[in-house]
This record gives structure tokens, sequence and C-alpha cells, in this order.
């Protein structure tokens, strides 16, 4: 009898969840045609919009090419990129406005342009309007302690929706990853979309440090250890993977900076016919007035650093791995070593990273030997690579590494890590002779220091003159040649 009466309530709540079916159909379909109608009334109005104050020169309508980037008055090679893309479109493309979406609220636009000069050594010949975000803070990655790549994919588009209400741009290029803007300018705001991808918001290399409960800086250790919470976040990073296949595929054009970057974006956006590599400008030519010589070790080595101080850079391994080293050759006679960690803070998030470095080299009983340049200019940066010895890169899986091809340029050896763009397009062989060296553990990169110094100065001299003969394919006349033949379609 209750098996009866259970069979009965399962059969009832069955057709109550079927006479729902229809209507909630019906109720769908009506939702998503008042959305259409919605975004159709919202693109209509912005189309209006730009006419309204579209501007002509010679009687022809100027094209409007618009940048997403955030954060342009960073120091990185991510900003290198944008101002090299804009020098290369304003040579070719003199009449055309060009805009920056930037969220550095705190200074103004000649300030940014000034310190592009002053660190990159990049002077644009034509105007530049500047569109400042007042929401930059929806993208940074401590206001979503979890859910991060998702909170900032969101984030994204509601920035980017702020971005689009002050300005609407005939192209729109993201030059700084946020893909999940992509669709909101080209469906939306009815533009032309482009994207440089410096590395995928997520990559099949993320998934499998999931899926295998390794722990990593994306990965935490409480997760990495339970089985139940591992399976959680793959099923999150799949269904992440297979939306951000979907706005990436929106982009009319693509270019990626490496062939490991490459390989990860045809996988997601299975985009082929509109992907290239343009690997990043690397300002080869001004680095190639440094003396190719053996460095003088008369009052010790220099090591140097290059890169933002971000958790991924993984600047601890370094500072570790060069206490091992000292405390190996501490028994030695030889000459003294110095560690110049040489980059830019972004936010207060870097600013704090960098004081818990400080505090490591003290831990390590290593703080004489450690020393931090941050936001330094470029004739700065220059000179502290005259001098070097060793280049230092420890990201694992680094998109491609501007840093590197800038220490390979000025004669420095380099020592990166064995992965992503380092091994495949950068620190390869050149005609037969190596380029500069791999590691991987805090073991690998203290014993390669140690063989690097051990080299005779004949030796390294040839290694530096063959990475240097190496790096001309990164030179920004390549990547102005690249770059204005993938973005042609957008301009056409």
């Amino acid at each position: 009898m209750a098996a009866d009466t259970g069979s009965w309530r399962l059969y009832a709540l069955l057709r109550f969840f079927y006479s729902l079916f229809f209507p909630g159909l019906i109720i769908c379909g009506v939702l998503c045609v008042c959305l259409v109608i919605v975004l159709w009334i919202i693109r209509t109005h912005l189309q209006r919009k730009k006419k309204s104050v579209s501007t002509s020169k010679n009687g022809k309508e100027q094209t409007v090419i618009a940048f997403f980037h955030p954060y342009c008055n960073a120091g990185g090679g991510g900003e290198r990129v944008l101002w090299c893309a804009l020098k290369a479109l304003q040579k070719k493309y003199p009449e055309a406005v060009y805009v920056i979406y930037t969220g550095d609220v705190n200074v103004s636009g000649q300030q940014i342009l000034e310190g592009a000069v002053r660190r990159f050594n990049i002077k644009l010949a034509h105007p530049v309007e500047f569109v400042f975000l007042r929401k930059r803070y929806l993208v940074e990655d401590s206001r979503y302690p979890h859910f991060t790549l998702l909170g900032q994919s969101l984030g994204s588009v509601l920035l980017g929706w702020e971005a689009l209400m002050q300005r609407v741009p005939d192209v729109y290029i993201d030059s700084m990853g946020y893909a999940f803007t992509l669709p909101l300018f080209k469906y939306v705001g009815g533009c032309r979309v482009g994207s440089y991808v410096h590395y995928p918001t997520i990559s099949t290399d993320m998934l499998s440090v999931v899926k295998n409960q390794n722990t990593g800086f994306n990965n935490a250790a409480f997760i990495s250890r339970n089985a139940l919470l591992s399976k959680a976040k793959l099923i999150y990073y799949y269904l992440f993977a297979f939306i951000y296949g979907l706005v990436g595929s929106c982009s009319d054009v693509v270019m990626v900076n490496s062939s490991w970057t490459l390989n990860h974006i045809l996988s997601l956006w299975k985009v082929d016919h509109c992907t290239n590599i343009v690997y990043p400008p690397c300002d080869v030519q001004t680095f190639l007035d440094i003396p190719l010589h053996e460095k003088k070790v008369t009052s010790g080595h220099l090591l140097v650093s290059i890169g933002q101080f971000r958790p991924e850079k993984n600047h601890t391994l370094q500072i570790k791995a060069f206490a091992k080293l000292l405390k190996e050759k501490a028994t030695e006679s030889h000459p003294s070593l110095k560690l110049v960690l040489i980059g830019g803070c972004r936010n207060k998030d870097d600013e704090l990273r960098v004081c818990q470095l400080r505090k490591l080299s003290e831990n390590l009983g290593v703080q004489e030997n450690v020393e931090f340049k941050i936001n330094i200019s470029f004739d700065e940066l220059k000179n502290y690579l005259s001098e070097a010895t060793i280049g230092l890169h420890t990201m694992w899986n680094e998109h491609f590494g501007i840093g590197i091809v800038e220490c390979m340029a000025a004669g420095t050896i380099i020592l990166a890590h064995n992965s992503g763009g380092p091994k495949l397009d950068i620190v390869i062989p050149h005609e037969g002779q190596i380029t500069g060296f791999l590691a991987e553990s805090e073991e690998g990169y203290a014993k390669t220091m140690a063989h690097i110094l051990s080299l005779s100065a004949e030796k390294r001299l040839q290694i530096r003159r063959t990475a240097r003969a190496s790096v001309s394919r990164f030179s920004d006349q390549e990547f102005e040649v690249s770059f204005l033949s993938s973005v042609e379609k957008l301009l056409m």
C-alpha cells in the first residue's frame, strides 16, 4: 500500500512538472525575445551616439580605434605591446582617432604618455584620447578570494559597459586579456573586435593541475588535498573554459604572443582561420649598443630578474634558489654575488608582495645580497643589464617573456623556467649553439647558476654572442610588420 502511495505521489509530481514545461518554455522564449529587443534598442542608441560625436577630417569620417587596457600606466611587457601597437597604427593610419580605456584615474593622460617614454622609450606621433574608468576595482583579483576567474571575468563585462557608455569605437582591441568584453563590444557596440592574447584566462595546464590534485598559486592546498573539492573545482574550470571559448570565438582577429599561447587558444577558442602569432615587441636595438664582452667580476657577479611583482612570476623561487647558491658557495673563495629584482608594482597587492619578499630575504639571511628596484626608468634598467652576468626568470608556463629577450639582447646569460614560451620560442638553439639555460626546481636553479658562474670567460662570451644574434626576430620592426598585417582586416 505504501509503495502504491509513493508511486502515485511520484506520478503526480512528474505530471506537475510536465504541466509546467510548455508554459516555462514560452516564458523563456518571451524573455529571450525581450532581451534581444532591449539589446537592439541599446545598440541603436549607441550607434546614434557614436554618429553624434564622430569627427571628420578633409570631409572624411575618422575611424575610432580603441584599446581596452585598464592598467596602461603599468610598466610590464603587456604595456609595451600597447604602446608599440599604437605607434605602428598611428604610423600607417594617421587620420584615425585613438582611444585607450584605462582605470588609472590617479594620473593624467599626459603623465601616462610621459611614463611610456620613461619606461619604454616610446613616444607617440599623434594624440591619444584617454577614457578613464572608475570601476577598475571590479577586475582586481583581491576582490574575489573565491571563484576569482569568474568574478574578474564578470567584472570585466561591467567595466567594459562603463567604457562603451563613454565612447563607442569603430574598432575595439582587447590588449589585456579581458575576453568577456568581446561580445559586448561586437554585438551591443556594433564594433569590429580584435584581441591580443598574452596569456589565456584558463588553460589546459590549469585543468591538469586541478585534475592531478597538485598545489599551485591558483590551486590552494586545502583543495588539492580534498578529492571532492578537486572534483567540484574541475567541473567549475571545465564550465568556465567552455564559456571562455564562446566569448573568445567572437573575435574577428586574434593575435597571440607565443607558440604556447597559440596552442591553448586554438584548443579553447577554435578560431584557426583568424589567429596568428605576433611576437611581442622587444627593444632589441636599444640594447645592442651595450658592449658585448665578459663582465668584470672584480667587484662580484650581478644577477638580475625583470618582471612585475605578480604571484605567478614566482620571485620566491628566485630568492630561495639564490640563498641556496650562496650557502653552497660559502666555503669557496669567489667574487661576491648580488641579486637585483627589477619590476613594476600595479597596486597595493603588488607592494605587499614586495614586502613579503623582503621579509623572506631576511628570514633566509640574504638581505644584504638582495635588492629590489621598483618602477625604475628605462635607462636604469639598461644600466643594470649591462652589468649583469645572469638574468633570472622563474614563472611556470610564462606565455612569452619580454624580460628574457631583453636580457639576451643586452648580453646577459639567461636562466629561465623550463616551460611555456621561454622553452618553445626563446631559449632555443641558434645555428646549433645554445642561447641560455632552463631549470625548474630550487635545486635546479641553484646548480645551473653555479654552472654558469663556473664557465670560462670565453665560453660565457660565446653564449652571449649567440643569444644576441638569436633575438633579432623579436624586434620592434618585426612586431610592427606582423601586427599591422593581422589588424588590417579590422580596418578595411
